[in-house]
């Protein structure tokens, strides 16, 4: 058994002037920006609820697009019930995986990044739910 719930949505930026764009994004989603973590300069992220999913600015080398974060308590189990539903691996990074869709939207499959998951998720049990 294992837990997972929609953690983020990531707004990927390509472009020269990544605080423009975390200051446009700001604005038009009325949220505050929150302070700049120096240990991850490539990252904005922008305040929300914890009803919310998160909301994160990313600089990317790739073309600009909105992806989303599916957070779980055991990456290979979400991995692999994902997989049975139709999506792809596409790569590991670092500590996370960015899978693909069976439609071609790209995801990632992260550990939890708002505490623990248990109460607060979809429970899977191996077999669906």
């Amino acid at each position: 058994m294992h837990h997972s719930r929609l953690s983020t949505f990531v707004i990927d930026c390509k472009g020269d002037d990544f605080d423009a764009a975390a200051r446009f994004w700001s604005a038009a989603l009325g949220r505050k920006l929150k302070p700049v973590d120096p240990d991850s300069p490539n990252y904005r992220e922008l305040e929300a609820t914890a009803d919310e999913p998160s909301l994160l600015l990313q600089q990317v080398d790739h073309e600009s697009r909105i992806h989303l974060d599916i957070e779980s308590d055991d990456l290979d189990a979400e991995l692999e019930r994902l997989e049975a539903l139709g999506a792809k691996r596409v790569a590991y990074v670092k500590r996370w995986w960015v899978m693909e869709a069976p439609t071609g939207q790209r995801f990632c499959i992260v550990r939890p990044q708002r505490g623990p998951l248990e109460g607060r998720a979809n429970v899977w049990d191996g077999e669906g739910r």
